[in-house]
Parts: C-alpha cells; sequence; structure tokens
C-alpha cells in the first residue's frame, strides 16, 4: 500500500511539476505542443501494449483482457460524451465563458484524470512488482505536458501563474484517490485485477487514439510528431527492459 500511495502522488504531481514553466513563459508553439502530445502518446501505447496487456494475460484470458479494454473504452466514451471536450488551444471550441464559469472547465479537465489513477492503482496491486512503477511512471511522463497546457490556458485567461500552477496540479492530485480506489478494490477482490489492468489499458488507448494523436496531428507538425511518437514508445519500452 505503501508503495502504490508514493508512486500515485509522484504521478499526479507530475501536473504540478510539467505547469513550472508556467512561471517563466505564457506562449508555446504548436510546434512544441504536438511534439509533447505525441510523445505522450508513445508513452502511452507502449504502457498498454508491452506492460498491462501481457501482464493481464498472464493472469486471465483472452475473455477477460477483451471485457476489460472494452469496459475502460466504455467509461471514456461516456465520459467523452457527457463532459465537455476543452481544447485548450482553440478559444471558438469553448462551450461557455472562462470568466464565468471557470470551475467547469476544470472540473471537466479533472474528471478525465480519474482513470489514468485507476490505472495506476490497479498496476500496483498486481503480482508483478515492477508493473506499478512502470505504470505509475508513464502517466506521470503524460501528465507533464497535461499540466503546462492547462497552467498555460489559465494564464491566458489572466489568471496570476502561481495560482495557476496550483490549480494545474490540483487536476492532478484527484489521480491519488482513484489510485487508492482502484488498489484497495483489486487487494479485496479475487480476480479483480487482470480485468483492472485490462481496464486500464482500454482506458489509455482510448486516450492515445481519441486526444492525443488527433490533437498532435491538427496543426501540421506530422512527421515531427510521429518520430516524437516513437521516441515515446522507445523510451518507455526501455525502462520496461531495464526495471
Amino acid at each position: 500500500m505503501t508503495e502504490a500511495m508514493i508512486g500515485s502522488i509522484i504521478s499526479a504531481l507530475s501536473t504540478g511539476l510539467g505547469a513550472i514553466p508556467i512561471l517563466f513563459m505564457t506562449k508555446v508553439t504548436h510546434r512544441l505542443r504536438d511534439i509533447l502530445l505525441a510523445y505522450a502518446a508513445g508513452i502511452m501505447t507502449s504502457a498498454s501494449m508491452y506492460s498491462l496487456i501481457p501482464e493481464a494475460l498472464s493472469q486471465s484470458n483472452l475473455i477477460v483482457l477483451s471485457i476489460g479494454i472494452m469496459a475502460g473504452s466504455c467509461v471514456l466514451l461516456i465520459l467523452e460524451r457527457y463532459i465537455p471536450h476543452i481544447d485548450l488551444e482553440n478559444p471558438e471550441s469553448r462551450p461557455f465563458n472562462i470568466e464565468g464559469k471557470a470551475f467547469l472547465i476544470i472540473a471537466a479537465i479533472t474528471m478525465h484524470n480519474l482513470p489514468e489513477g485507476l490505472s495506476v492503482g490497479v498496476s500496483y496491486a498486481s503480482s508483478d512488482e515492477t508493473l506499478g512503477n512502470l505504470i505509475a511512471l508513464s502517466i506521470g511522463l503524460q501528465n507533464a505536458p497535461e499540466g503546462f497546457l492547462v497552467a498555460l490556458f489559465l494564464v491566458n485567461q489572466n489568471i496570476g501563474r502561481f495560482k495557476a500552477l496550483g490549480i494545474a496540479t490540483l487536476t492532478g492530485a484527484v489521480e491519488i484517490i482513484t489510485a487508492f480506489i482502484g488498489y484497495s478494490l483489486s487487494s479485496v477482490v479475487d480476480g479483480l485485477v487482470p480485468y483492472g489492468l485490462a481496464f486500464a489499458a482500454g482506458a489509455m488507448m482510448f486516450i492515445v487514439y481519441k486526444e492525443l494523436i488527433p490533437e498532435s496531428h491538427g496543426d501540421g507538425n506530422q512527421r515531427v510528431a510521429t518520430i516524437s511518437f516513437l521516441l515515446g514508445l522507445i523510451t518507455m519500452i526501455t525502462l520496461t527492459e531495464l526495471f
């Protein structure tokens, strides 16, 4: 439990660490944004395909894996349907005025972080002692650019830099709670771990395919984003082999 809590805290606080540069800058190019998003996509793809899915299969079978993956994808699909998607770079796409309803935007971003914390918690409950750290690291690497973009968005809405940093950090902190829930349920309920691992893989791959890849390829930076994706993939495979 202690290791799981430490891992989830580090993973969650990576959102705040990624937002720290906002104290020194207020603009980011589309090219850099796309590179960061694509790199995060590569990290999450590798974590799903080389860690979560193989571990789920080793503890169960193809039926359990398929159910878990589809469940994770469906949960994210429901969140996408009922929680407004916020394009941090496109003011025209915002469904409401930031000055009047800023807390709704923060709530939407926070809700999208819930499955990530669940992924970390379930991974630590697995019999593979190294899996939890790997998934926590992959989620943390994905959270860093997300935290920066959230803080940048808030600063551009005339919110103070330190306050923006604090809010960005809090949007990731919710992962600590869901990590605890995922770990507790998987530790208590027999046979739940492989379902949870597959669920986490499905949720992560939904985020990659629905959000990260399309957003990283939408501004004419497809080539550099593709290279960044591959570098993220190689980074996580290397960490898997080392640890």
